[in-house]
């Protein structure tokens, strides 16, 4: 992609594609007039892209004028671009093209603009190069064209006809099949037998997990598979478990790429150009798996911070019963016998906490992250809010918030 050269290029043009790739910069010639006659008026920010970044951004903020977003709309041109590609590089197998995920994006402007204060956090740009990103896959996701879960929760997704199909496309032999789906078997009995009535964790098994699954396996396998085999340790079924979830992902979701594509950057070149050092890891994927990393903690970092406010504003009673639920492992008839409540209240005060808190995370992320709520969305961050109280109130160093009654 030609980067372009001046302010008012970065103002007033806007992407053109051409069969689905990048074809040149085109010039609104409203915006164009409108740049020159506000450089005219504050020569001394001729160069200062931060400068109109800021400028723009206060006058939509004021005013919500169409001016105002258009200038910001051509001026985050490239970021939604690159968002677009590294998305649609990630997940090829959509109906999608880079066009659309573009066009997906940048319509979702007015919200980007609304949530980020380039006066108080990261700049616009790289603000919205992330928001641009997580826009492209809740759509894809609301369209079930992706699944962005881990291995354990796709394997508690996934159906037995669907894993089998899996992989018998990967070629195990009949013999290894029935071995993998019956670990699949266990590993979806021992899992959930392992967890709290009403919890779902989506993170990976623990150790005392992983030898239940191993127990069950073992004893299993004797009438379930022939030949039965040999025992096989919590170590080898969690590499059986963990290729399923690779075959599994790689089925539903294959990763389709084209050798006529272009290389990012050289509209000229395509990816057939570099085919004998296909061997190389792609420099485009590390890129991307470092900005996801940092992202991520990131967004951890502000997700402790959202829930730490949200449980501050608990009345005291509600941070009473939490604590002595989530940092005493009391069961509610424990907690009702110690606060000479009945069970029922301290149920429906632990409930009505824990939807504030559900309450907080899920606007965060509407807001910030741009995630629509959807049923399954919110199903995945109240497994995340139940991780996080478990994790924050096991902390030996997390001072109590409030004194719990004796």
């Amino acid at each position: 992609m030609r980067p372009r050269q001046n302010i008012t290029d970065l103002f007033s043009t806007f992407l053109q594609f051409e069969a689905d790739r990048f074809g040149g910069w085109v010039t609104d010639p409203k915006l164009r007039r409108s740049m020159q006659n506000c450089l005219g008026q504050l020569p001394e920010a001729q160069t200062s892209e931060n400068f109109w970044t800021l400028y723009w951004h206060k006058r939509w903020k004021a005013q919500q004028t169409n001016l105002a977003e258009a200038h910001l709309s051509a001026y985050l041109q490239e970021s939604c671009y690159w968002a677009a590609q590294k998305t649609i590089t990630r997940f090829a197998s959509t109906q999608y093209k880079l066009s659309d995920f573009f066009q997906i994006a940048i319509a979702e402007l007015p919200k980007i603009l609304k949530v980020c204060d380039p006066d108080q956090r990261a700049s616009l740009k790289s603000y919205s190069s992330v928001a641009f990103g997580n826009i492209i896959r809740d759509a894809l996701r609301q369209k079930q064209e992706i699944d962005l879960c881990n291995d354990w929760a796709l394997l508690l997704k996934i159906s037995r006809k669907r894993l089998q199909q899996a992989l018998q496309s990967a070629g195990l032999n009949a013999e290894n099949m029935a071995r993998y789906l019956l670990a699949w078997t266990c590993f979806e009995a021992g899992y959930v037998m392992s967890k709290s009535p009403g919890m779902r964790q989506l993170q990976r098994p623990d150790r005392a997990t992983w030898e239940a699954i191993a127990k069950l396996y073992n004893s299993q396998r004797q009438t379930q598979l022939k030949p039965p085999g040999p025992e096989c340790s919590p170590e080898t079924l969690e590499k059986w478990l963990v290729y399923s979830a690779k075959q599994a992902r790689s089925y539903l979701y294959p990763q389709v790429a084209s050798l006529n594509a272009p290389k990012l950057g050289q509209e000229s070149s395509e990816l057939q150009d570099d085919l004998p050092d296909a061997t190389n890891e792609s420099l485009l994927a590390g890129l991307i798996a470092q900005e996801e990393t940092e992202v991520r903690q990131s967004q951890q970092t502000q997700i402790n911070s959202i829930l730490t406010a949200a449980l501050a504003q608990l009345d005291p009673q509600a941070k009473t019963l939490v604590e002595l639920y989530y940092r005493q492992g009391l069961t509610q008839q424990q907690i009702a016998q110690q606060q000479q409540i009945p069970q029922y209240t301290v149920s429906r005060r632990l409930a009505k906490a824990r939807e504030s808190l559900l309450l907080a995370l899920t606007r965060w992320s509407q807001e910030t992250l741009h995630i629509s709520p959807t049923s399954n969305v919110v199903k995945h961050i109240s497994a995340v809010l139940e991780e996080w109280l478990q994790s924050y109130y096991s902390n030996p160093n997390q001072n109590s918030s409030e004194e719990v009654s004796e």
